[in-house]
């Protein structure tokens, strides 16, 4: 079973694959728009992702803050996930996963393998993306 996992931000959504077994997360492109509120054609391109690879479960990085409260990014992706599931007429679960420090993760990771500042912008949400992917499949896949 393919599980996609979604970094969704203000201008760019990062997107990360599985492998077939849903035990590695590999990072699979960034997805990018002029504005935040132009999302169609990202849920375009995401509905082909979804047809190309068979994905049968997404993971939607749910950005908290660290009082473990929701804040204005973590609204709007719960409503990038209610549109997802419209445009998907909810054929597939997406479960929210607590993204909390994934992008320092993903940052620290390209920091400790030298990738230079302007290539570490150009990749940082596919990054932050695999790094949601796998912290879920580590976790067994089983909680939202």
């Amino acid at each position: 079973m393919r599980i996609l996992g979604l970094d969704y931000g203000e201008k760019t959504i990062g997107v990360a694959i599985s492998d077939p077994f849903g035990w590695t997360a590999q990072g699979l492109e960034i997805i990018r728009r002029d504005k935040e509120e132009s999302i169609n054609k990202s849920i375009e391109r995401l509905k082909q992702i979804i047809s190309e690879y068979g994905v049968e479960k997404i993971v939607l990085g749910y950005p908290k803050n660290m009082n473990n409260t929701v804040g204005i990014r973590g609204e709007k992706t719960e409503l990038f996930k209610q549109r997802l599931e419209k445009a998907l007429n909810s054929s597939i679960e997406i479960v929210l996963w607590d993204e909390r420090l994934s992008t320092i993760g993903a940052e620290r990771t390209l920091l400790e393998a030298d990738v230079s500042r302007k290539k570490r912008k150009q990749v940082i949400d596919k990054m932050a993306a695999v790094f949601i992917l796998q912290g879920y499949l580590d976790f067994g896949g089983k909680k939202g």
